[in-house]
């Protein structure tokens, strides 16, 4: 388990240069005895998957991709240290250990799906929704970093842009300019302080101002600016477009990135449960069955210099893995 984790993050795969990685899966899970697919997404990105025969019910799923910079993995009694520790080619290697201790005591009802550029657009996994083998999927346990708790909700991602217009003068001569910095300030600070939707299961709805750029030089009035903002939905989106239009006012623009909405995922009793406030591939994997989302480590340390994933972390999520896909077995068919 641990080898095969450190395996993993030995190989640099941040979104877009997931191609290596993909193919040390493959020829991985081929010498274990799965049939294994590359779909291609780009020219040199492809999804993995991979399946023990005709009937795979349960499938786990997580990313390749990792966020930069490449952090080589280290590793102590306790910890797997590096890029991509919890987030997720440590859960990579617990699930796939998971699935051959399933496979070892006969449960073959299993698939595998690991996807490209989890960490920018979803892009694998828009691609593997139209996947024939989604269609045989009744139950899609995803992994992220949930700290071994099921989680039962995660909140949805708004991703879009605020671009001013101004009018470009002499810095000595403002009057006759128009600022689009200072108009975009303005709006900025309407942003933070507006009150937007509560919902009593996901929580609050979050703003990020992420980026903000504009401007010509020190001595020019701008004549354009725009800031990036991720906002954490949970309730729809239409409702914040509007909120942020009326709030605008017709001084700037709305330039949508990208959204996916909040998802409500599946329930099981005997794990500890809890809603997330991240993002995930499950909005584009709606064809892949019912969702559950649950994986080692701590969303915490993701992203940054510092990941790493406690071992008995690791070894816990084997277990979890495992006792999830017997309890998602037993039910009916669909």
């Amino acid at each position: 388990l641990f080898e095969l984790t450190t395996s993993l993050m030995n190989i640099p795969s941040t979104s877009g240069e997931e191609e290596a990685v993909g193919f040390w899966l493959r020829d991985h899970l081929e010498s274990l005895g799965w049939t294994v697919e590359l779909q291609k997404v780009s020219e040199n990105q492809n999804n993995v998957i991979a399946w023990l025969n005709d009937t795979p019910r349960v499938w786990f799923s997580t990313h390749m991709d990792t966020v930069p910079p490449f952090i080589p993995p280290t590793e102590d009694d306790e910890k797997i240290y590096g890029r991509g520790a919890c987030d997720a080619k440590g859960i990579i290697a617990a699930q796939i250990t998971a699935a051959e201790r399933l496979r070892k005591d006969g449960v073959t009802d299993i698939g595998l799906l690991y996807t490209i550029e989890e960490e920018r657009s979803s892009t694998g996994a828009r691609a593997a929704n139209d996947h024939p083998l989604a269609a045989k999927c009744e139950f899609m346990i995803n992994g992220e970093p949930t700290d071994n708790d099921l989680a039962i909700g995660s909140k949805g991602s708004f991703r879009l842009k605020i671009k001013t217009t101004g009018k470009a003068a002499h810095s000595a001569y403002p009057e006759i300019g128009e600022s689009a910095i200072e108009k975009l300030l303005d709006i900025l600070d309407e942003v933070r302080h507006t009150k937007f939707p509560h919902d009593d299961f996901f929580g609050e709805t979050t703003v990020n101002v992420g980026t903000i750029e504009g401007g010509v030089a020190l001595n020019v009035i701008p004549p354009r600016a725009e800031a990036g903002l991720l906002i954490r939905l949970t309730t729809k989106r239409e409702p914040i477009e509007t909120a942020l239009e009326n709030l605008i006012r017709g001084r700037g623009e709305i330039e949508v990135l990208s959204c996916s909405e909040p998802v409500r995922m599946l329930e099981v009793d005997g794990f500890k449960q809890k809603t997330v406030r991240f993002t995930t591939d499950i909005p584009y994997l709606t064809s892949w069955g019912q969702p559950l989302l649950l994986g080692p480590g701590s969303i915490l340390v993701a992203h940054t210099k510092d990941e790493f994933v406690l071992k008995k972390d690791l070894e816990k999520a084997v277990d979890n893995y495992g006792n999830l896909t017997r309890e998602l077995l037993t039910r009916r068919k669909r």
